[in-house]
């Protein structure tokens, strides 16, 4: 007997048949189970969580069950009060860490099943949401992370904000599932709610978005299915906005069908039409993205597939209109906004770069308790960014020795005081928790990174802006296919290392070496720094000299 076409992948039908985000969870949520089943975890992301196990605890086929939670904050802004509310909850039911994400929202781990409902109650407290942080929907909007410096920064937040809240789920099943007291629900009520954005069965897979200012590409829009860049008038109004679409980091090494995309140049539109335009192209990835094959489901691979020409001519034929072409910027540069910068009130923020985005305590570095001193101390706005560093805002002058002082006394350093490699690199958290790692990121990067430092002073390169970014899996959370360059697990204890990106976010990075030792990793690095010194054009980065010379010279490189 033939084998029966797949028309669909499993998650496809645990979409369609969760009565919009509800079944099976609802039922499961009570229970006295330590996890949800298969079905539940799926429709669980739409949430905003994660089922997880601390891989360090694993025994046989024993699984210590936790939970990671991502909130949505649309440009990772905070109050005072919603930051000190988080800290708590963090204490209270998490494992007591921050994370701050590479799209601007924060993570707590660590939280066990018992008590994730009530977890999610007190987030919902603080006026912050889970829902539209995971699933297969737009999730958390990226914006500039700086707050109002010269009257264009708070346009583009409003918007973000604006956007966000336009492209949730219309579904009822968040506030039903958790927040409405011991309401149980039994699977039998009417569902009076449709979703006229997402469909039953919502978008074949995630969907991103990111918003930047001419010359700040912060946020990577070209790493984004669709970028906006907020172009403005002579009275510093959003006039619309250059879109670019397509972009996506995640591949897999054994599928050559999997790759990294950058974006592309789409057109541009005014503002007062930027929502249409938006939601037509989330309905044609609703429409006909990849709904089969998970790995071929972003909206990258559609547009690889169709090419930009057909995807806009069916962009036009939803919208009636053509969009104008796309407007010539300025070169973008990655502005990490740290150190003292004043705001168009007077008023003075600072960016603190915390490293590989991890809020905690952990010897003489008493990092979460120095913020929340300052944060409670001076009621200073949150800003999280996008390479997972900290905006504090709203100082006054005369406070920013106080608040120095008081980092200084907890162990914190200040951006001047900390290696520029440290500030542009990243890595994802990967192992114990993430369930899809290879190999080590976050606990493996602070001693690689270190003796990568140590190499740069050296060769005399310490002043060099490069960045470096570490996944422990190809999936690609911290962007490491834009980097300077990228260590991607490949196998426990090995990399693939990438070459070529750059911090500006503007171009792919090329394959190095593959299956490489990690404590082998800054050797293989280090020629190939000793041979861009000494054969570099006056002010040529790293990458531009090897994107000049061709990767194939690294062959000819002394080791």
């Amino acid at each position: 007997m033939p084998r029966r076409k797949k028309t669909k992948s499993k998650i496809e039908v645990i979409k369609e048949n969760s009565d919009y985000l509800r079944a099976p969870l609802a039922e499961e949520v009570g229970n006295d189970s330590s996890h949800f089943g298969k079905e539940a975890i799926q429709v669980l992301k739409f949430h905003g969580t994660y089922q997880q196990d601390d891989r360090d605890l694993r025994e046989g086929r024993d699984r210590h069950y936790i939970f990671m939670i991502r909130g949505r904050l649309p440009g990772g802004k905070m109050t005072a009060d919603q930051y000190l509310a988080i800290d708590d909850i963090a204490d209270n039911y998490a494992d007591g860490t921050l994370r701050v994400t590479t799209r601007q929202a924060f993570q707590l781990h660590g939280v066990i099943k018992q008590e994730l409902k009530e977890t999610l109650q007190e987030i919902n407290n603080s006026l912050i949401t889970t829902l539209g942080a995971c699933g297969d929907i737009v999730r958390n909007v990226m914006a500039t992370p700086a707050p109002d410096i010269d009257g264009r920064q708070k346009k583009v937040q409003d918007f973000a904000d604006e956007l966000s809240d336009i492209l949730l789920p219309a579904s009822k099943a968040y506030h039903e599932v958790w927040l409405n007291g011991d309401k149980v629900y039994s699977g039998k009520e009417e569902v009076e709610e449709k979703e006229p954005l997402y469909g039953h069965s919502y978008l074949p897979r995630k969907f991103k978005i990111g918003i930047a200012l001419p010359r700040d590409n912060s946020v990577d829009i070209y790493t984004q299915d669709i970028g906006l860049v907020a172009l403005f008038d002579d009275r510093n109004e959003i006039e619309g906005f250059n879109i670019t679409v397509g972009g996506g980091m995640g591949m897999n090494h054994r599928k050559e069908n999997t790759f990294p995309r950058l974006g592309d140049d789409l057109g541009y539109v005014p503002k007062e039409k930027v929502v249409e335009v938006v939601k037509a192209i989330i309905g044609i990835q609703r429409d006909h993205g990849n709904r089969k094959n998970r790995k071929q489901a972003r909206m990258k691979y559609l547009i690889h597939k169709w090419g930009l020409d057909k995807f806009e001519e069916e962009l036009v034929s939803r919208l009636g209109y053509e969009l104008e072409p796309f407007r010539e910027l300025p070169p973008f540069d990655l502005d990490l906004y740290l150190g003292w910068n004043q705001q168009s009130d007077g008023d003075w923020f600072l960016g603190l770069s915390i490293e590989n985005g991890r809020i905690k305590n952990d010897g003489a570095l008493q990092l979460k308790t120095a913020l929340r001193k300052v944060v409670r101390k001076y009621n200073a706005g949150v800003r999280l960014t996008p390479n997972h560093n900290v905006i504090l805002t709203g100082f006054d002058e005369d406070e920013k020795e106080e608040v120095e002082d008081i980092f200084h006394d907890h162990g914190v350093l200040l951006h001047d005081e900390i290696a520029n490699v440290i500030k542009y690199s990243m890595a994802c958290p990967a192992l114990p928790t993430c369930g899809l790692a290879i190999t080590e990121s976050e606990r493996a990067l602070p001693d690689i990174i270190r003796e990568l430092d140590s190499v740069l002073q050296e060769l005399g390169l310490e002043e060099e802006k490069l960045s470096v970014r570490m996944t422990g899996c190809p999936n690609g959370c911290s962007r490491p296919y834009v980097a300077d360059i990228g260590f991607v697990g490949r196998s426990l204890d090995k990399y693939t290392i990438f070459i070529g990106g750059n911090p500006e976010g503007t171009r792919l990075n090329k394959e190095y070496k593959d299956l490489v030792d990690r404590e082998n990793l800054v050797d293989e690095i280090r020629p190939l720094l000793k041979h861009f010194k000494e054969n570099r054009s006056n002010g040529e980065t790293f990458s531009d000299f090897w994107n000049r010379v061709g990767i194939e010279e690294t062959e000819q490189v002394p080791a």
